[in-house]
């Protein structure tokens, strides 16, 4: 049984401007982001806006054209053997029904040949045991590696952008220093899981949940429906209690987060001979209310 230790490291609220000022005058880490994409991107230029030596790389042409407006970036073998820290920003996605983490891994392999990081943050969604693993057998336990998933909302970036609370794990406590010192820099908080494995499930279980909450409103919508209810007057008169938060049900699950995370979290409750029989209803639910819901609105 994992045992979560939580500890957080806030800035103080008093006086936030001088200590924006003071943050602004005194970083110069150098840093490689790796994945320069929705999530990357911000991250970066995020990094650069407080005064950090920043780089940026992607496998993708098209991610490195889009970025150089941004920010310098370059060919992973140009970049300098002394680079401090490395954020890696990837993109996950699934093979199938499984979890596909060659990105990540790919990464950290290219890290591991060439360069001696102070740290590795791992931003990127990866399901539970990835980062071990990947300390183990791509790193041989020689680097500090940690695990902090972004939280990233591109509709809000002022209030859920890349300075929010985030959740971090690390393989070690060397690890979790060097990125407490990194993040406090940047003034991003951390609340500090132990286990790494709980960062890791953390960002899957947050997706996952939001999902069966978005898949009850869709079924929730068929039922008014079909008894000629007005389910958007039923959700404001639900939401008017103090414990009850109906989301909106659109035009299904889409976005590539919160389909994937979900299935992150399947995987991890098959592996361990568990079927997970709500998150499994709640995929069929999104699938059948986009059939019975959506698809005569598009073609009425």
């Amino acid at each position: 049984m994992y045992v979560c230790h939580t500890y957080t490291h806030v800035p103080s609220p008093a006086g936030p401007a001088p200590e924006r000022v003071r943050i602004m005058t005194a970083i110069n880490h150098s840093v490689c982001i790796i994945g320069l994409g929705a999530v990357g991107l911000p991250t970066a230029t995020y990094y650069q806006s407080l005064g950090c030596n920043v780089i940026g790389y992607d496998i993708s042409r098209r991610a490195m054209v889009r970025a150089r407006d941004h920010i310098p970036v370059g060919d992973i073998n140009e970049i300098s053997s002394d680079t401090e820290v490395f954020v890696i920003c990837v993109s996950t996605t699934l093979l199938g029904d499984e979890p596909d983490v060659s990105s990540v891994k790919d990464a950290c392999i290219r890290i591991s040949q060439k360069f001696h990081p102070k740290l590795v943050s791992i931003e990127s969604t990866v399901p539970i045991g990835t980062c071990r693993k990947i300390y183990d057998l791509i790193f041989s336990g020689q680097v500090n590696l940690v695990h902090i998933p972004h939280r990233y909302w591109p509709e809000d970036p002022v209030r859920h952008g890349v300075s929010q609370l985030r959740v971090a794990g690390a393989v070690s406590r060397e690890s979790m220093i060097e990125a407490r010192n990194l993040y406090s820099d940047l003034g991003i908080p951390l609340l500090e899981v132990e286990p790494i494995e709980i960062a890791e499930m953390t960002k899957i279980a947050e997706n996952a949940y939001r999902y069966v909450q978005i898949s009850f409103a869709e079924e929730l919508r068929l039922i008014c429906q079909r008894n000629n209810v007005d389910f958007n007057k039923l959700r404001i008169a639900c939401n008017s209690k103090w414990n009850i938060e109906i989301p909106e049900a659109r035009s299904g699950i889409g976005g590539t987060c919160l389909p994937k995370d979900i299935r992150y979290l399947i995987n991890a409750a098959k592996n361990r001979g568990l079927e997970p029989d709500l998150l499994l209803s709640a995929i069929r639910t999104d699938k059948k209310y986009v059939e019975e819901f959506m698809k005569p609105l598009i073609f009425a």
